[in-house]
């Protein structure tokens, strides 16, 4: 895991030619007025940027392990990552730096370490006895390729089989091969005329340690004898073998075969196996071999004291059952038990209660590692029953479409969620508790709720409690039971844009003080939802049908509920209350045949039963237009306070007041501008069809845009004439082409919804995003005076907002703030009626302010700050139920006095100044409000572009934070955007990464890293400090089981268990040094050298511990030689005196 350690950004300066743009400029102020200066509190030290943990089910899987006395599972996958799961919330992901396929996992059962072997031909040692493991050792094969390893239970030597059919001995405490190998052709000798195929097994006869048995792949196999180095027993099958496995007592071993067959074996009767069994096969007359079936990829043979054993295995199914699911089957004494799976089987492991090979194994369970899921069947109830598995791997059920981050939420979100998601709980689930329940949970230092909401591509929301980083499903929510299910596929609704998934959600607006939710999906359809703990049912789905067009010339009388036609001063409408039959027919057609004012999907027309939790009460659909579809929603913003909700597309702009279920404003985006819009739109080359745009299809075919002096202002009385005769030629020639093209528009129309709906952004990003950003980044620059329909200006940005709405506004008040692509911010006044039953009856009035400013690049995020540098929320009204009996509501209301808005400046009786903080794709500005003066600005990226920007909270102040498309994660002071940090983190390598990466408060981040997982990532330096603490412990100390009684009478007559002294037999001593150029060693970073730079923390201490042992081992080491030393002078010394003694002993004192 790399950490990225960011030391003092210079302030004021950025890499490149970021560095000349920041420039607080000096502003043209009134007199007697100065900006008044911010005291900002965020440097750069408070930021270091690094992966936290990873959530979701390992992304392709190849290979799974399990310690039975730590009770740890183990899973490898595809691209070299390693994934531990103990008890629930105590996860671990590690990752091999070569990215090769992890093809075997093996524990060194209750040592805290674990051996992977993959397929690039390397073994790594890993070291579990620290929270984040690391590689202690390596061994990379040159020679030869590795296809299975073997460590015996207790055992330092790893018996590793290669693709030539031999046999290597690795130490696994030194990582050095042994020089004992056992080679193929002395194995086979003259039992296989032809080379007998890679190692397909390895194990040791669990009575007799000296006796290994080798599976080759052709079919035959080997009881080899390691201390006479010679093969005792040679076991041939005409079938290829898959796998192979022991009965506790030594004497029997099964295999299983390619053709679907079970062949159990007496280790002393090699000539024919004991029994052929085909578990799938049927059974023919006359005594016939039944028909082959598909392999059996694996078998395991486990025993039990009080009953039958147990065979255990995937695949074999017969040939015929096309398209039947995979099965795991489970035979116990006569009966067979098919357990059919979801998905492909990868690997699979019995869980027994004793890890002795040699003792009754009493099964408990099987896990079971699907291609998308983790299984895990109780073999100990009848119908063997599935646990309940509380990891949060079903973040892929439906694909993840788009996802939010909240940290930082209001506390009784959390448990609200919790206990209407307790009631969609499935059944029927084992009584017992998950048996996987190793390792300790870590020190949650921080204490605030995080809610992680997941958008799906059947129409499924799920929430998600992700507090102190562990991950857990609170409550999931379907979108799609609002609408009619297609009951065949001829059955097909005409309307749909996209022939799959016309549910998939594309954006997620929540409102977490409120609990409104709102949704936009890829149908351009928006349902609106109310939080509410009560059931109801309602008799009719209110709905509302809106006509979002491009065409300045179409000004047709909206349809039903809509608002009135923009003849009308904009926004002065009698909302009227929707007939119960709002349902319009969906065989509406306009003049020329052609499918017109249809939406996408149908609303269901019967009554429907909503269960407490999230409850419709809006669903708006964009319609077809001349035979055109929708154009996919790009922007999405709701607001509880002004009971409002607003949505954009590369078409215009509508709102709606969710609260008395009407249309306020339905506006082109070109209308917007009124006569302050500076492009000059052209009409369109007739030659053009509908083209692809990343948001949505773009309807190129409709009609022409008139130039600026004839766009008609929003707010005028009457429209703009529309009578010269040359738009009438103009008009009438687009309509010709307009039929002709229509032909084409529907042959590519469904592969650019599939292409649009898989790489949908909230702004309009081309499909293409591994060229390089100049290819559409220029269609977007501020600097376009020309618009191409392609590049049409969507709606990228919506924010509501108390504020100042106009330069010459004394007071902040309600008002909606609009990005576009083209970078464009404009602002929408809304009038509220007063609050109660005015709020219901009263129009709201909502007129654009003609205020405008500019950016470089599409409009990403606004938000508010206050003169002390403070963000200001958004108006928001608290929660409460809605769905009670008016007397209780009349007291709830007494309770509570419905806030108008709960953003500072509201309650501040002088009017202050306030900042507009705006962030586009290419640069921040911090605009001075009312004045509309850019007090700060900042060049983010020349280069690239900036995919997700988000203003938030990091120590009790705020910042901006960008991911850019190449790979840099930045984060900017406010209001002065000074750079604070800047950091090289992952290239942006597919639209999954654009889609979903998002910033929260409190230095968090995450994004979906592979289709099943979230990565999480922290920019806070507080936060990386503290995760040594937060992180689980997966080693834990336990004491190894005692080793099975051998009995009286099996100790007398040897009839007990062998050991073998291994160290004798494969040490350096006895086996000699293995050939240097077979495998070559490499020593890990766990080792003691890379523990010297532990951080601070437990792996700390422990490092500390172990090098002062390794210190007080030398020193030992030293002290033995120094003993040695003196022991001989000392001898000496004696031998000395001893002839001095002889030499004087006849001596008279006086011959001295």
């Amino acid at each position: 895991m790399r950490k990225f350690n960011i030391r003092k950004v210079l302030d004021g300066l950025t890499a490149g030619s970021s560095s000349a743009s920041q420039q607080p400029q000096p502003q043209q102020h009134t007199p007697g007025s100065r900006e008044p200066e911010v005291q900002e509190t965020l440097q750069s030290e408070h930021f270091q940027l690094c992966k936290t943990v990873r959530h979701g089910f390992p992304y392709q899987p190849s290979a799974l392990a399990f310690d039975p006395v730590q009770k740890i599972l183990a899973v490898g996958t595809q691209t070299g990552a390693l994934r531990l799961f103990g008890r629930p919330g105590v996860e671990c992901y590690c990752q091999h730096d070569s990215g090769a396929a992890v093809i075997q996992l093996q524990f060194l059962i209750n040592e805290g370490a674990l051996v992977s072997a993959l397929a690039d031909d390397t073994l790594h040692l890993w070291n579990l006895r620290q929270k984040r493991p690391a590689i202690l050792h390596s061994l990379k094969f040159c020679r030869e390729r590795v296809t299975f390893c073997h460590l015996p239970f207790q055992s330092k030597w790893l018996y590793v089989g290669t693709e030539r059919g031999n046999i290597h001995i690795v130490n696994v405490e030194s990582f050095t091969l042994s020089g004992y190998v056992i080679m193929w052709n002395k194995a086979i000798e003259l039992s296989s005329k032809s080379h007998p195929g890679p190692i397909v097994h390895i194990s040791d006869n669990p009575m007799d340690e000296g006796k290994l048995l080798i599976g080759f792949e052709s079919g035959t196999v080997v009881l080899w004898d390691l201390k006479s180095k010679k093969g005792d027993y040679r076991y041939t099958y005409d079938e290829a073998i898959h796998s192979v496995a022991w009965h506790h007592e030594g004497k029997q071993f099964i295999c299983s075969h390619s053709d679907g067959t079970l062949t159990i074996w007496n280790v002393r009767s090699p000539t024919k196996p004991v029994q052929t069994i085909t578990p799938h096969g049927k059974q023919l007359k006359d005594g016939k071999k039944p028909e082959p079936c598909k392999p059996i990829l694996k078998v395991e043979f486990k025993t039990s004291r009080s009953g039958e054993p147990f065979i255990i295995l995937s695949g074999g199914l017969s040939y015929d059952t096309v398209g039947r699911r995979p099965c795991l089957t489970v035979m116990h004494g006569k009966s067979t038990a098919v357990l059919e799976m979801d998905y492909s089987i990868v690997d699979f492991l019995t869980l027994c209660e004793t890890p002795y090979a040699n003792d009754f194994q009493e099964p408990y369970a099987v896990v079971v590692l699907l291609e998308k899921d983790l299984v895990l069947i109780d073999l100990a109830q009848n119908g063997y029953p599935i646990f309940e598995n509380p990891y949060p791997l079903s973040i892929h059920e439906s694909p993840v479409t788009c996802c939010e981050y909240f940290a930082d939420c209001p506390v009784d979100l959390i448990p609200a969620l919790y206990s209407v998601g307790a009631r969609q709980k499935r059944q029927g689930y084992s009584k017992k508790e998950w048996p996987i329940n190793g390792g300790n949970w870590g020190l949650g230092a921080q204490s605030y709720p995080e809610i992680i909401i997941t958008g799906h591509a059947d129409g499924s929301i799920k929430f998600w409690d992700a507090s102190a980083i562990t991950l857990q499903v609170l409550y999931k929510l379907k979108t799609a039971k609002v609408f009619e299910k297609s009951r065949n596929k001829d059955d097909k609704p005409s309307t749909d844009i996209v022939d799959e998934d016309p549910y998939a959600i594309q954006i997620i607006s929540w409102c977490p003080e409120s609990r409104m939710l709102c949704i936009a999906g890829v149908s351009a359809h928006v349902i609106i939802y109310r939080f509410s703990k009560q059931e109801v049912i309602i008799e009719v789905i209110p709905m509302l049908e809106v006509r979002l067009l491009y065409e300045i010339n179409d000004v047709e009388s909206p349809e039903g509920e809509q608002a009135p036609p923009l003849s009308t001063p904009v926004g002065a409408v009698s909302p009227q209350p929707i007939p119960p039959q709002s349902h319009p027919s969906t065989s509406s057609s306009s003049s020329d045949g052609l499918r017109d004012n249809v939406p996408c999907l149908k609303v269901k027309n019967s009554p429907l039963k909503q269960s407490p939790g999230y409850q419709a009460e809006l669903v708006i659909q964009l319609v077809w237009v001349g035979g055109e579809p929708p154009q996919q929603i790009t922007s999405l913003a709701v607001n509880s306070s002004y009971g409002l909700v607003v949505f954009g597309n590369c078409n215009g702009i509508a709102i709606v007041d969710y609260l008395q279920k009407a249309v306020l404003l339905n506006l082109g985006t070109i209308e917007l501008y009124g006569s302050n819009d500076p492009y000059r739109r052209e009409p369109r080359s007739p030659r053009k069809s509908r083209q692809p745009s990343g948001a949505g299809l773009c309807d190129i075919n409709e009609g022409t845009v008139v130039p600026e002096d004839r766009c008609k202002s929003p707010t005028s009385g009457s429209s703009s004439p529309h009578n010269s005769d040359d738009e009438q030629k103009m008009n009438n020639f687009i309509e010709k082409v307009k039929t002709k093209s229509r032909k084409f528009s529907k042959m590519v129309a469904s592969d650019i919804a599939k292409m649009s709906r898989k790489l949908s952004l909230p702004t309009d990003l081309k499909p293409d995003l591994d060229v390089k950003d100049n290819s559409f980044s220029r269609s977007r620059s501020s600097s376009v005076t020309s618009i191409d329909k392609e590049s049409r200006e969507a709606i990228s940005a919506l924010h509501f907002c108390e504020t100042f709405t106009r330069k010459a506004d004394s007071s902040p008040s309600p008002c909606l703030w609009v990005g576009t692509t083209l970078g464009t911010v404009l602002v929408i006044a809304l009038n509220l009626p007063p609050g109660g039953e005015q709020r219901l009856l009263q129009p709201v009035i909502v007129s654009p302010s003609g205020t405008i400013l500019r950016l470089k690049g599409g409009i990403l995020r606004m938000a508010f700050l206050d003169t002390t540098g403070c963000l200001v929320p958004p108006a928001y009204e608290s929660w409460r139920e809605h769905n009670v009996s008016e007397e209780k509501d009349e007291k709830e209301k007494l309770k509570k006095k419905r806030p108008v808005s709960v953003s500072p400046s509201s309650s501040q009786e002088i009017s202050e100044n306030q900042y507009a903080v705006i962030c586009s794709e290419k640069q921040a500005k911090v605009i001075s409000l009312p004045t509309q003066n850019c007090a700060y600005k900042q060049n983010i990226t020349e280069t690239s572009f900036v995919l997700r920007g988000d203003i938030v909270a990091l120590s009790n102040s705020i910042c901006l934070a960008c991911f850019c498309a190449n790979g840099h994660i930045m984060t900017f002071s406010l209001p002065s955007l000074r750079p604070l940090l800047d950091v090289y983190y992952l290239p942006l390598t597919n639209m999954r990464i654009a889609r979903t990466f998002c910033f929260t408060n409190n230095g968090q981040a995450l994004y979906l890293v592979s289709p099943t997982e979230i990565q999480r990532l922290t920019y806070s330096q507080e936060t990386c400090e503290n995760l040594q603490e937060m992180l689980g412990e997966l080693f834990t100390p336990v004491e190894t089981p005692e080793a099975p009684n051998r009995g009286f009478f099996k100790g007398l007559f040897g009839g007990g268990a062998q050991s073998l002294d291994r160290e004798e037999l494969f040490g350096e001593s006895s086996s000699g040094k293995a050939s240097r150029s077979l495998a070559q060693h490499i020593p890990g970073p766990g080792g003691i050298e890379g523990v010297k730079g532990a951080a601070s923390g437990v792996v700390g201490e422990l490092a500390r511990a172990r090098l002062a042992l390794d210190e007080r081992g030398q020193k030992l080491g030293d002290l033995e030689e120094r003993t040695t030393a003196m022991l001989s002078s000392a001898d000496s010394f004696s031998k000395h005196a001893h002839e001095m003694m002889l030499k004087y002993k006849d001596k008279k004192w006086y011959q001295f």
